[in-house]
Parts: structure tokens; sequence; C-alpha cells
């Protein structure tokens, strides 16, 4: 088995893969995700796959420290041999819920004023199931998968009070202090500017666009990322 960060790719002509699904492996510098995805595409082309979907980052996404693979992967989709689509997936609810964690009753990860238009990982795994199973129809499209309602600490501070019965408040900390923080945990070098990076373009009103082709892929109304997320700090705390 492959470990954490590593991408396998073992594909040959007989294997009769038409349509491969490329889900993006951004635990790396960008130079590191880019050989993975160049040669992930690479062996699918060679392979004979006619059609490869990708799931990348919402254009919203253009602010954060991890941006940059994703780009690049869609440039050489589009300028390769097979046919491909784009899902571009908006952060995870649950994201959010590890991000702002509510601690002694208080949030204080250093959202601002700012929002996140937050998608339910099991959305986004039903969009790219739809599309892979009907391939044909969804190439050279490149699709905006982002959520419906935008979410700020304030908001989920009020939420867990409703869920708990208890007092949350929000009190968002500052940048800096969250850069400490991580770096305190001992994560890798790259994951450090990676996280302070989302906090700063929610914070700064860069994330919190809602709409997008969410709903019309999945032919009903998206799951409410509030309830996701207030689920997923609940089960934190």
């Amino acid at each position: 088995m492959p470990g954490r960060g590593q991408l396998v790719v073992d594909l040959r002509r007989d294997d009769g893969v038409d349509t491969l699904l490329l889900i993006s492996a951004g635990y790396g510098e960008d130079d590191v995700v880019i050989a993975r995805h160049g040669a992930a595409i690479e062996a699918a082309e060679k392979a004979g796959v006619s059609h490869i979907v990708y799931t990348g980052l919402s254009a919203a996404g253009d602010h954060l420290a991890y941006a940059l693979a994703h780009r690049w992967t869609e440039r050489r989709l589009r300028e390769g041999a097979a046919n491909w689509t784009i899902l571009r997936n908006g952060l995870y609810a649950e994201l959010l819920a590890t991000l702002a964690p509510a601690v002694d009753g208080r949030i204080t990860a250093p959202l601002g004023a700012g929002r996140l238009a937050a998608v339910a990982r099991e959305d986004l795994a039903d969009v790219a199931a739809l599309v892979v199973t009907g391939a044909s129809a969804h190439a050279g499209r490149t699709y905006e998968l982002v959520g419906e309602e935008a979410v700020g600490g304030a908001e989920l501070a009020a939420a867990l009070t409703g869920a708990t019965g208890g007092t949350v408040s929000y009190e968002p900390g500052t940048l800096a202090g969250a850069r400490e923080a991580f770096t305190a945990l001992g994560l890798a070098p790259f994951q450090v500017p990676m996280l302070v990076s989302t906090y700063s373009s929610i914070a700064n009103g860069f994330m919190d666009a809602t709409g997008g082709d969410l709903r019309a892929l999945l032919g009903r109304a998206p799951r409410s990322a509030l309830e996701v997320i207030v689920a997923g700090l609940r089960e934190q705390g």
C-alpha cells in the first residue's frame, strides 16, 4: 500500500479503463504535487484512457497557498490527449470544523468577519460519481462546486450554542497566533502556510461566494454545511 502523500500509477492498455477519476494528491510542496499529477495524467494517456475527471479547487481558492498545483493540473489536462472534466471543489465543511474548534466555550480561529461557502464532502463525492458514470456529457466542462450558505465564526458559535445548550462565543484570534500554534505542533513546513492562507482567505472575504453548479449536478439541495460543521465540532468536544 502507498504511504501518505505517495501516488501509485499502474495503468496498462489492457486494463480497460476508459474514464479515470483523478483525485488531487495535495500532500506536499508544489513541485511534488505537480510531479504526481503529471505522472498520473501521462500514464492515463499512454494507457489509452479517453476521459479524465479531476477533483481540483474552486476559482475562489486562487489566493490559497496550495492553488498553483491545481491550476497547473487543469492546464495540463486542457493541453493533453484525453477528454477532461474539472470539478473545482470548494473547501470542505469538515475542514472548517477542524480549523475552528470550540475550546472552553470559545471559538478563537482567526476568521475575522469572513465566511466560507463550505461544502459537504459527501456532496462532492456524489457529484464525482455522477460525472464519472456519465462522463461524455461533461466533456470539456469546468464545474464550480461551492456551498449555498456562507458560514463564519459567529454563525458557528450561535449554532453550537443552540445545539449544546451551553454558551459558545466567537473571539477571533490572529494569524500570527495561528502560525505559532501550528508550528508548535510540529507540522511539515509546507503545511503551516497552507493552513494560515486558508484562514486569511476566509477572513478577507475571498471564500464566501455561494452558488455554482452543485445543486444542478446533484439534482437536489446540497447538505447543510452548517449542520455538517456543527456535527463535526460536537464530535470533537
